[in-house]
């Protein structure tokens, strides 16, 4: 192994580990996981936000479901009816956790956590194994391993589950990578596949540039083979295999994904809006002092960059702007790794430039060429927030955490002369200056603006003290291999203990669990309000009504409480909706502020034609309804059910059965409808509102509406009511058409008698059957995985071509 500059301070060659090395690096690995993962229950915290306002109901449905035998494709409890099955935050496919819902259907928050937790193991683990096929010190791998489970963004955006568990796996799938490829062993190979699979099936942005990373990575070495032709002929069938393999594993969760975003609120970003998620690069300042920009206070009065405090806007935060990674980590990367030159070693060239190259995309607007990455590069624009790349800058730094351990256990301090350096001899230390010079200058900017000058300069004090400190002591003992082994593992521990004081359970990752009482114990006035709402509901279902409801306003949990509670909610919170239900009923992306609701022209109010179609009766919110904003229709008519506190429910008495059977036929163009006009007047009872492009499915011949048929009668009845599939019981005198007032979704079908007929898309938004004279049996059933779903959303993907979508947008009420 040489480094890129000639000369006696080039690496080391590391003897294989010991056993017991091996075995001490894995048990130091598992204890600060430990400590740290104990941190949150024993000050009584959780983590909070998305991981309890989302992800933690997700999984209480998903446990529910399984423990009364159904696999939850469908969600009647969000939105109206949401396809789980196509959301990648709805944990289905994501093995680990559909096991853990599974033995634990009811699992509490600080179990939930724990789980989540669990993930950073698998890619700290698989340091050992990097770091020992390298030769690199064991110290290194620990290192690593600290900085890559509690440092930068693994631990300030714990809350984002879903991106967690995608960067948990990417060291694994790095090192199985590496090995199947040096081995051209199948074996290898296969097991790259799965858990490059496991890390992929979030289909989210970490996932996505640690895919690319890891194309990379075979592409480098084949690159960097003596023959690269042989190198890769001999290869060829096994990445062929790695490949299939793989695209199999993720063919169907990833075709229902993007049939699921072709329909949805978020099918693509314009680079306008991708840029207002770039990482400010003031930001930087943080990985050398973690809390010079307040981002660890819990008085929560941040004051770095966000977008109160810059101009040009920004939709990043605290946490996503948070990089630290440890005193001495920095200290290394400074002292050791830029001024020392030790960064630009050949042994460590594919993870400098994988840190650069993630630092450029961070970056996103701040850079020249992103705009054109972000136009040509497939991919990129489904994603709106460059800044979580910051993931993978924390995987470089962990590398090079690891790496400069290494380096100086065996070698020792950096040289620095022109046999070490080259000519770079001078400029690589006033660089490592520079860099310190302007992490200083960018924190005091804002801590200037901010009025925070003194907090800023005790922690810039405090922090180069300590680094003083660390080169006096690493100075000193870096005589002999014995005692720089020793101090290696002294830095190590050091390490660890900060990160763990300062990263868990902080104030960019932890609550109190009494902030989410609506999973465990609800304060007197919501459990008496949440008890008279329920029994409600269990009556009115008992004699097959189905009322929805929409819960606004109350905080946090509230938010997709619905999941928990088995409550019909029209809204929620979730980035990913179908675009046309929120053009039509505007929910908004969170039910936590009232001011985010939307009325549009097709539901101007809560008593408008498509709130009764929709069954919505039940209204709950924080307050009155006349302390509601003043953009909100007035309940006027709604009746009070119960009302106390900070939890407000009322009646609105307007629903329409949930299904029943229409004579009269009147075509629309429902796209037409739901983005211009309000919802045509008809006769909800006897006629259903057609969709043009389902008129060709109809058989029979029906009269206009408006026409005398008096004679035709129908009845339908619920008979079975479950996630995926519904049951009813149709009598008609004619033929006719059962509308079912539920959300229509590609992958829903139809039988009658046992026979299959075609959807269609009834009154707007919902699900419609054409029915013969006579009894029947009518069953809808949800299945996106068959064979012939998954074959129209590919076709469609491929014919499809990008069409702007058109959300809500509020008309002023006269």
């Amino acid at each position: 192994m040489q480094t890129s500059f000639s000369g006696a301070d080039g690496p080391s060659s590391q003897p294989l580990w010991s056993q017991r090395q091996t075995l001490t690096a894995f048990a130091l690995i598992l204890a600060a996981w430990a400590i740290a993962v104990a941190i949150w229950p024993l000050t009584g915290s959780v983590v909070p936000w998305d991981s309890k306002n989302q992800f933690y109901p997700t999984l209480r449905y998903l446990g529910t479901a399984l423990a009364s035998g159904e696999l939850p494709l469908w969600n009647p409890y969000h939105f109206g009816g949401h396809p789980s099955a196509a959301d990648p935050q709805s944990l289905l496919f994501t093995p680990t956790m559909l096991l853990f819902g599974w033995l634990v259907p009811e699992p509490s928050m600080q179990a939930f956590d724990v789980v989540v937790f669990a993930h950073f193991l698998p890619g700290a683990l698989a340091f050992i194994p990097l770091f020992r096929r390298r030769g690199w010190h064991p110290a290194g791998a620990v290192a690593a391993a600290l900085v890559f489970m509690l440092g930068g963004s693994a631990t300030a955006r714990l809350q984002h589950t879903g991106m967690i568990f995608s960067y948990g796996f990417f060291p694994l799938a790095f090192w199985l990578l590496e090995e199947a490829m040096d081995r051209r062993s199948y074996r290898y190979g296969v097991l790259f596949a799965l858990s490059a699979a496991m890390m992929v099936i979030g289909r989210d942005q970490v996932a996505f540039l640690c895919a690319l990373t890891l194309i990379a990575l075979a592409a480098q070495r084949v690159w960097c083979a003596p023959r690269p032709l042989a190198y890769l002929k001999s290869r060829l069938g096994l990445l062929l295999s790695m490949g299939l393999l793989g695209g199999a594993l993720l063919a169907v969760p990833v075709v229902l994904t993007m049939q699921f975003l072709a329909t949805s609120t978020r099918p693509s970003f314009g680079f306008g809006v991708a840029a207002m998620g770039s990482l400010p690069p003031e930001s930087l300042a943080t990985i050398l002092f973690g809390n010079v920009f307040g981002s660890l206070r819990w008085t929560y009065d941040y004051w770095g960059p966000d977008w109160h405090s810059l101009a040009e806007g920004t939709w990043t935060d605290r946490a996503t702007n948070y990089l630290f990674v440890g005193t001495i980590p920095a200290l290394l990367f400074l002292w050791h790794g830029v001024a020392g030159g030790r960064l630009f070693a050949r042994e460590f060239r594919f993870f400098l430039v994988l840190g650069l190259v993630a630092l450029f995309y961070a970056l996103g607007r701040y850079t020249p060429g992103f705009e054109v990455i972000f136009d040509h590069l497939p991919g990129v624009n489904l994603y709106r927030r460059p800044a979580d790349a910051t993931f993978v800058i924390n995987i470089a730094l962990a590398f090079a955490a690891g790496y400069l351990v290494h380096r100086y256990a065996t070698d020792g301090l950096p040289k620095w002369s022109r046999a070490s350096l080259g000519p770079l001899d001078a400029m690589l230390p006033l660089l490592a200056f520079g860099l310190l010079v302007a992490a200083v200058a960018s924190a005091l900017v804002f801590a200037i603006r901010g009025g925070h000058v003194s907090s800023a300069l005790t922690e810039i004090g405090m922090g180069l003290a300590a680094a003083a400190v660390a080169i006096g002591v690493i100075a000193k003992t870096s005589g002999s291999a014995r005692w720089r082994g020793v101090m290696a593992l002294v830095l190590v521990t050091l390490t660890g203990a900060e990160l763990i004081g300062r990263h868990a359970a902080s104030a960019l990752n932890a609550e109190p669990a009494e902030r989410y009482t609506v999973y465990t114990k609800l304060p007197p006035e919501q459990l008496q309000g949440l008890q008279i709402l329920k029994r409600e509901l269990a009556e009115r279902n008992a004699r097959g009504e189905y009322p929805r409801v929409e819960i606004l306003g109350l905080k946090g949990a509230w938010q997709n409480a619905s999941m928990v509670l088995g409550i019909e909610d029209i809204i929620g919170y979730n980035p990913l909706r179908l675009a046309d239900y929120e053009r039509a009923i505007g929910p908004g992306e969170n039910a936590e502020d009232p001011n985010l609701r939307r009325f549009p022209t097709s539901f101007r109010g809560y008593e408008c034609e498509l709130a009764s179609l929709l069954g919505l009766d039940y209204i709950v919110l924080d307050r009155p309804a006349r302390q509601l904003p003043r953009h909100f229709p007035r309940l006027t008519d709604a009746e009070v059910v119960y009302g106390t506190g900070r939890m407000w429910i009322y009646r609105l008495n307007t629903s329409v059965p949930r299904a029943y059977v229409a004579h009269h036929v009147t075509p629309v163009d429902s796209e037409a409808v739901l983005g211009q006009d309000e919802v045509p007047e008809f006769n909800r009872e006897t006629e259903a509102l057609i969709d043009d492009e389902s008129m060709h499915s109809l058989k029979a011949a029906y009269a206009p509406a408006g026409a005398d048929r008096s004679k035709a009668k129908g009845t339908a009845r619920i008979v079975g009511y479950q996630r995926n599939s519904v049951a009813l019981e149709v009598e008609t005198s004619e033929n006719g058409v059962l509308v079912l007032h539920d959300i229509n979704y590609p992958g829903w079908e139809a039988w009658v008698d046992g026979e299959r007929r075609p959807i269609l898309r009834a009154n707007l938004l919902f699900r419609g059957v054409e029915v013969g004279p006579g009894k029947h049996r009518v069953e809808f059933h949800f299945r996106p995985m068959s064979l012939e779903n998954l074959v129209a959303a590919a076709s469609n993907l491929v014919k499809s071509e990008d069409k702007p979508i058109r959300t809500a947008i509020a008309s002023p009420l006269q």
